[in-house]
């Protein structure tokens, strides 16, 4: 009976609040404490169990904390861990919590009405909750390094302020993934009082707390008044009352609130309006800047052309061999594709792993070469004469002109090249289940490590069980990886990673074609604004102030 009613309030105020401003009108654009944006693909959780994509993930991240986060350089950070101990030559990791962390209220759940602190135990409860078949969570691959042997299946409490991981063997990249929305941390009892709709009433110990959230209008969140971080002034964060999410699905809307300061800032544009704000250099128009700036940084993501490149026909065909892939992949005009499709907002390369994951500071792309191309497909066709069967490449409709592009630049080299644009839900499918020779995919980081990225190629991770959707197969590319994801030195680590980053460049199961970069529109009068490579939002240290005109 509680749920019910508690569901019906909601849906009553959000309904009395939505129409007394009007459908969020003027009286709260004009509000500096409300920060506003708009989310086109809606949302249907809360819950940080189900946070597999950046659209709950921005909600979820203001709702809740984890025992780190990832700041804007990359960095690990403690949250409600005030630190931490790497032991047992990296077996074994120790965090000890914060005193000050506190779940928001919630009235009508006994023992969170006024709030509560949050100790050991909620820890091993979040995580534990995502490994319950019951639940079916999308992030239960987050506690696979976990000793399952160990006492408590690798997660034990020692006392109210301690946790301790036990892993089967050592892995670096285990604090980022403490560091996913998935890890962040959740109370019992609210869980068990909602049951499966605590996705509609999250309560965690983020900077904000629900207000309210009616699907397909808007979602509102206030201020936490228990939220433990505070500025060197000694003031409490977040600085904002509120944020005001909308759900708009017309893209052409979107941009126009954007324009007429019904919104804030907006992550990326659509292409078509990607033209009008920015010039032929990628920066913001002139006409745009008294109302607009434009925030930018490396995204922790690659868009290629995957290749399957297993045989599974016993004959030669002219997509699995190494040679032809590279002619493909020096046909491309990848400098071309990135001014001209994507007015510089994406970085060309040949590397798959991003180059902050390596320690780089410069991207490399090889630079188009159809005289080399055309005279490696020379060589291959004295041994394999035309006609060579037709290169169809799987996409869909958002991705179509950069395929047409690849489409010309590759027909230039007298190839037979078709486009198969589908849905995304068929693209997916059949990519998966190897029914695509050529398709058009992206790597989006999941935590912050070049073993994200090239565990991608590990003859484990075989499509649809795992990511490896080309099916490529190395055994020395196996066994380095599976070395230097054990290896606790960062710089013998990283030197192994180079090497596997090489080697996928010299072998080709995929064509590399450009790093996207985060791009963020965003008011003038917006403070406080923080960028990162995983495109998250942090509104904790936000302020809005009128531009000066």
């Amino acid at each position: 009976m509680g749920v019910k009613k508690r569901s019906f309030n909601a849906v009553f105020c959000a309904v009395i609040a939505w129409l007394f401003c009007g459908g969020c009108g003027d009286s709260i654009e004009s509000d500096e404490s409300v920060f506003r944006y708009n989310e086109s693909a809606n949302l249907n959780s809360l819950d940080p169990a189900f946070a597999r994509s950046l659209e709950p993930m921005w909600v979820v991240d203001q709702l809740f904390d984890g025992l780190v986060e990832l700041d804007a350089e990359l960095q690990i950070r403690p949250v409600v861990a005030r630190e931490y101990f790497i032991s047992d030559s990296g077996r074994t990791w120790t965090f000890i919590l914060r005193d000050d962390v506190y779940f928001s209220p919630a009235p009508g759940v006994s023992g969170l009405e006024s709030g509560r602190r949050v100790v050991a135990q909620d820890v091993i409860y979040s995580l534990n909750r995502l490994r319950d078949p019951a639940v079916a969570s999308s992030g239960k691959w987050i506690l696979d390094p976990l000793n399952s042997e160990a006492a408590g299946g690798g997660i034990s409490a020692i006392g109210s302020d301690t946790i301790r991981f036990e892993l089967t063997e050592p892995f670096p990249p285990f604090l980022g993934l403490l560091a996913t929305a998935y890890a962040n941390i959740v109370p019992k009892e609210a869980v068990q009082h909602y049951g499966e709709e605590f996705r509609r009433n999250p309560i965690g110990s983020g900077p904000f707390q629900l207000a309210w959230w009616m699907e397909d209008v808007a979602c509102v969140l206030h201020a936490n008044p228990l939220y433990w971080e505070f500025d060197d002034a000694g003031k409490r964060l977040p600085y904002l009352e509120a944020v005001h999410i909308s759900f708009v699905s017309d893209m052409g809307a979107e941009f126009q609130g954007l324009l007429q300061g019904r919104y804030d800032f907006v992550s990326g544009f659509h292409a078509s309006y990607m033209n009008e704000v920015l010039d032929e250099s990628g920066e913001l128009r002139e006409k745009f800047q008294s109302q607009l700036r434009l925030e930018t940084t490396p995204f922790l993501k690659t868009d290629y052309i995957g290749f399957m490149v297993e045989n599974q026909e016993g004959k030669w065909l002219p997509w699995q061999d190494k040679a032809v892939r590279q002619a493909l992949s020096l046909a491309v005009d990848r400098e071309g594709i990135s001014m001209q499709l994507r007015r510089g907002t994406v970085v060309p390369t040949s590397n798959f792993v991003p180059p902050a994951l390596l320690r780089k500071t410069n991207h490399s792309a090889v630079p188009m070469n159809q005289a080399k191309a055309k005279q490696i497909l020379d060589s291959v066709q004295i041994i394999h004469p035309l006609p060579w069967p037709e290169l169809v490449v799987s996409t869909t409709s958002d991705y179509t002109d950069l395929c047409a592009a690849l489409q010309y630049q590759w027909q230039a080299l007298g190839l037979d090249v078709a486009i198969d644009v589908i849905s995304p839900s068929t693209h997916r499918e059949r990519v998966a289940q190897g029914q695509a020779i050529a398709f058009r995919k992206s790597w989006l980081a999941d935590y912050p490590d070049a073993e994200n990225f090239l565990a991608v190629f590990h003859s484990q991770n075989f499509a649809p069980e795992g990511p490896n959707y080309s099916h490529y197969s190395n055994s020395n590319f196996d066994l380095t990886l599976d070395s230097a994801s054990i290896e606790m030195n960062d710089s013998i680590r990283m030197v192994h990673y180079k090497k596997l980053d090489k080697l996928i460049a010299s072998d080709l199961p995929i064509i590399p074609l450009f790093h996207d970069r985060v791009t963020h529109f965003v008011r003038q009068g917006v403070e406080g604004w923080e960028i990162n490579a995983i495109n998250r939002l942090d509104l904790r240290r936000v302020k809005k102030s009128s531009p000066a005109n």
